[in-house]
């Protein structure tokens, strides 16, 4: 019988470290709570409010930084729209793909939304792999991003009925881009959730908030957890 290659035996590798720094994550989530984070557990806000959107079968919706895909999955079930995830580590996207080989409804793209195209360095840890957090993970990829205006423009009309963002620190960029280039304007829903750990979150996030406010007013907000904008 055949021995796994180096290169099978490394991403196995790196898959069983992600996981564990994901569990070693949720341990410290679970035993020091933040009142928002307990409050959001309360009211069961991943069942319910990250769900729940007046959304139907003509809806359009992006799911930045799709990890699994089990955000994209609920959404899909729920409201029966097409859902474009945008995964930049090649082994999670390939994953999607997999997932929803039979759902023409799921586009994946095994890049991530920025500014512009290009590419960039995350450093894996599970769904918390990130280029903003130096140190985080245990080795490093170069990976492919898409320009956020030419994803939009490639949809019906322009438009995104909702975009959700998880991409561990890299939300104050696309997000700061998304205000200054007006391309704001065109996004129905925004759920985000901004990370504690980029450097001057506080102050960022407030001025994200105040620009922000223009065209969208928030529907819930916990900090450094999951917030939602809607179009005014």
């Amino acid at each position: 019988m055949s021995q796994p290659s180096l290169r099978s035996r490394l991403l196995a590798n790196r898959r069983v470290l992600a996981t564990a720094q994901v569990a070693r994550d949720a341990v410290v989530r679970i035993t020091t709570p933040t009142p928002e984070l307990r409050e959001w557990r309360r009211i069961d806000g991943d069942r319910r409010l990250r769900l729940e959107y007046d959304l139907d079968a003509e809806s359009v919706v992006f799911d930045v930084g799709g990890f699994a895909g089990q955000w994209a999955s609920d959404i899909v079930a729920m409201y029966g729209c097409r859902v474009e995830v945008f995964e930049p580590v090649p082994d999670y996207a390939a994953d999607i793909e997999h997932r929803f080989a039979r759902n023409p409804l799921v586009t994946v793209h095994a890049s991530g939304l920025a500014s512009e195209s290009g590419t960039v360095t995350l450093e894996l840890s599970g769904d918390a792999s990130s280029h903003a957090r130096a140190g985080s993970g245990d080795a490093t990829l170069t990976v492919a991003l898409e320009s956020v205006e030419e994803a939009m423009d490639a949809m019906p009309d322009g438009r995104v009925d909702l975009m959700k963002i998880n991409i561990e620190g890299a939300e104050y960029d696309l997000v700061d881009h998304l205000i200054s280039s007006g391309l704001i304007a065109r996004i129905r829903e925004l759920q985000v959730q901004f990370h504690l750990f980029v450097p001057d979150a506080r102050p960022r996030l407030d001025a994200l908030r105040r620009g922000l406010t223009a065209t969208h007013e928030p529907t819930y907000q916990y900090d450094f957890l999951w917030e939602n904008w809607r179009r005014r």
